[in-house]
């Protein structure tokens, strides 16, 4: 009634002149249900009626409470008159919305929320509002979130909240058209919030509350939200927006399967046993004693596994497969001593299948698993990577290999990534050198012979400023970076040694006693050994982080590195919240071109997870267009040596909810996103009708069996010879057999 009276007094007497506006501002929450029932949603609905309804409705609609708020409080709530009613409708010239974490929250009574479940969408209650209020003017006088009392200027948590608020009410005014015509942010510098006193921050200025001047010093928060109404909100930046374009030829077009289908049963073909057919009772074959057919020599059309794999990978266009071997099967001791020959026959046909239909093969030697590394037991046993004699099995393992293997592949991946998380100095240092010494076992006992190329694959996710304007921030993500790729990529594709960066890091914390890290030293033969053991450089990419120096979340805060893990909360996110995050790919590449040169560069693996119940794969369609183009930028706009993308994965079945094949029933299903992926292979790209036509040679279909002719050329001469021999001595014989004929005739 204070409300009406006082609007009432503004609109007769000092509207005319001033000509203004006047409303009420109210707070309100958002709230969704606990499970989507009908009763639940009444629930929801009843919720907002008792918080903002209560007010709101008699304003707004017809100057009583909400119908639900009478029927459950009853004699409790006060009842308008008729006049009284007709003198608060209407008393509002906008909807003046408080949506913060103090008042919208904090400080809501859990008895409103009716055991449904609190939400921070701030587009769904200004729909909520347009629909429920008749499409009132809305404008938000108070908006944001907080971040800790401890976080000084570099506050990304508040600005990533700030962000997500303000795209909210532009999809609301853009898409649901809602008509919201002000925003505001709360508040212009720290102070004393309510029940929370000083334990937290909602300031754009920060305040040293123990100063004696209490000077006002400018947040990271402030610049962004000088940006955003400099630009009136978030325009398409020119970087972000997809390019036209193809790539080079022979690009690698690829898909990965960690491991392979492996499905070693003999076929039906190889049993030498002799069967009768019971036609007259059992109507089964009858084995026969003691009778035996010839055996016959094992071929790879026995394994009827790798036949459906094959035509699974044709149906995809691709040019490329990349899967890795299982050391701990292949030697199970560890040594030459037990070999798993089915096996290697099996890794041999299926290298073998791929290349007949122009598929290359890219094997990887060891890839890393959680049950004992996938490294044979014994190793695993006694050390694993700690122990310096795995680096000796493993080149003996990988000389195995390359005998074996070596006349079909000539793509290798000596590790696939090798996961820093796990791994301790000692175990990288040992890590380094075996593949080291495995490279320099192919250059020189098998590249000329074989002509592949061998490399190591990393594991590289960007890492990004969450402050993009924080010097502190840059420094943490630099650090991150150094110690997640740079650690393994530094020594082989830079100066032959470790990060400086992690050298002076490391240094940095043993000093203060807190810790004793020790990153070995190579000796000077050691670095000649590692540094430049590589053919290209290979990562696996999947996601990007927001990393900052101010603690704020205890849980997402690595004390070694003294690192906070931030989230943008508007990226989009996998089903198991990896963000997708395109242009982040784009700057990995750029990034190590600016480290390590004009290296040639393989995306060895980029895929996201899915829903399994998803009809439409939309996100992987999304993900698959989105990641391919930012790596065309980086081709023809960078100008990185890229050459080569594969997707991950192949199939539900060995990698869940990450295939461009769904698995169900024994059945496998090509999803949408397949389709998608397959459309760019046969483009090789994003061509537009500018596009200049790219003239590429037939690839000559590869011959497996050929390398046993190329490397016996003498004896091919030599056999040659005879046959030329041969052939003559017949015509000789045949044409002076004839002239003795003639001759005695």
């Amino acid at each position: 009634q204070a409300h009406a009276k006082v609007w009432h007094l503004y609109n007769d007497h000092f509207r005319p002149a001033q000509r203004g506006k006047v409303s009420i501002a109210l707070s309100s929450h958002w709230i969704k249900p606990h499970r989507m029932t009908e009763k639940n949603i009444k629930e929801c609905q009843k919720s907002l009626d008792f918080v903002l309804g209560w007010f709101a409705k008699p304003i707004f609609i017809d100057g009583d409470y909400p119908e639900s708020m009478k029927t459950n409080l009853s004699s409790l709530l006060p009842e308008f008159s008729e006049a009284e009613k007709k003198y608060i409708k209407g008393t509002a010239d906008f909807f003046a919305l408080s949506f913060g974490a103090t008042l919208s929250f904090q400080l809501l009574d859990s008895h409103m929320k009716f055991q449904q479940l609190e939400s921070i969408s701030l587009r769904q209650l200004l729909y909520w509002i347009n629909s429920e209020y008749n499409n009132p003017q809305i404008f938000i006088v108070e908006n944001s979130w907080f971040v800790s009392g401890t976080t000084k200027r570099d506050d990304a948590k508040y600005i990533y909240y700030l962000k997500k608020f303000i795209m909210e009410t532009l999809k609301a005014i853009r898409y649901d058209g809602v008509n919201v015509f002000g925003y505001t942010v709360w508040s212009l510098l720290d102070g004393f919030e309510w029940h929370r006193g000083y334990s937290i921050r909602r300031g754009l200025f920060y305040v040293d509350f123990q100063s004696h001047d209490k000077k006002l010093i400018p947040k990271s928060s402030v610049l962004f939200y000088e940006k955003v109404i400099e630009k009136n909100g978030f325009p398409p930046l020119p970087e972000n927006l997809p390019i036209e374009g193809i790539f080079p030829c022979g690009f690698a077009w690829g898909i990965v399967d960690n491991y392979i289908q492996v499905d070693t049963t003999p076929a039906q073909f190889l049993d030498s046993s002799v069967y009768v057919w019971d036609v007259h009772q059992t109507k089964k074959l009858i084995k026969v004693d003691g009778v035996y057919a010839l055996k016959r020599k094992r071929h790879c059309v026995d394994f009827a596994a790798i036949r459906l794999q094959i035509s699974l990978l044709q149906e995809m266009h691709v040019t490329h497969f990349h899967f890795s071997l299982k050391w701990s099967l292949i030697l199970p001791l560890g040594n030459l001593s037990l070999i798993n020959h089915t096996l290697v026959h099996y890794y041999q046909c299926f290298a073998s299948e791929l290349l007949r239909v122009n598929i290359t093969p890219v094997v990887a030697l060891w890839q890393p698993m959680i049950e004992n590394q996938e490294l044979p037991v014994s190793l695993a046993k006694y050390g694993a990577w700690e122990n310096t004699e795995t680096v000796q099995a493993f080149v003996e393992y990988a000389r195995f290999c390359f005998t074996s293997l070596g006349d079909h592949v000539k793509f290798w991946i000596t590790m696939n990534e090798p996961s820093v998380k796990n791994l301790t100095y000692t175990a990288g240092h040992n890590l380094l050198k075996a593949h080291a010494k495995v490279w320099h076992l192919y250059d020189k006992e098998f590249r000329r012979s074989q002509k592949g190329k061998i490399s190591i694959a990393l594991q590289a996710d960007w890492v990004e400023p969450a402050c993009p304007f924080s010097r502190n921030d840059q420094e943490v993500a630099v650090r991150i970076l150094e110690f997640d790729v740079g650690w393994l990529a530094e020594p082989i594709f830079g100066n032959g040694d470790y990060p400086e960066v992690m050298r002076a890091w490391l240094h940095r914390i043993n000093s203060v006693d807190l810790y004793n890290f020790h990153l070995p030293y190579f000796s000077e033969d050691e670095k000649k050994l590692i540094q430049g053991s590589f053919d290209f450089f290979a990562l696996s990419h999947y996601t990007t982080t927001l990393v900052g120096s101010e603690k704020e979340d205890a849980v997402k805060y690595d004390h070694f590195l003294e690192v906070q893990m931030i989230n943008d909360i508007t990226w989009l996110h996998s089903p198991s919240r990896v963000a997708v995050v395109p242009w982040g790919l784009r700057k990995l590449l750029k990034w190590v071109k600016s480290k390590y040169g004009d290296v040639p560069v393989y995306v060895m693996a980029n895929g996201i997870d899915d829903d399994q119940n998803m009809v439409h794969d939309k996100l992987r369609v999304y993900h698959i267009q989105h990641y391919i183009n930012e790596a065309l930028k980086a081709y023809t706009l960078d100008n990185v040596n890229l050459q080569g993308y594969f997707v991950y994965s192949f199939n539900d079945k060995t990698a869940p909810k990450y295939g461009l094949y769904s698995y169900v029933a024994n059945q496998y299903e090509p999803k949408p996103s397949l389709k998608h992926y397959r459309e760019i292979i046969d483009n090789n790209g994003f061509p537009g009708p500018e596009t200049p036509e790219l003239l590429c040679p037939e690839e000559v279909a590869s011959c497996p069996e050929c390398h046993f002719f190329r490397t016996r050329k003498s004896l091919l001469a030599f056999i040659s010879f005879l046959f030329v021999a041969f052939i003559v001595t017949i015509f000789f014989i045949t044409y002076y057999s004839k002239r003795v004929e003639r001759r005695y005739k």
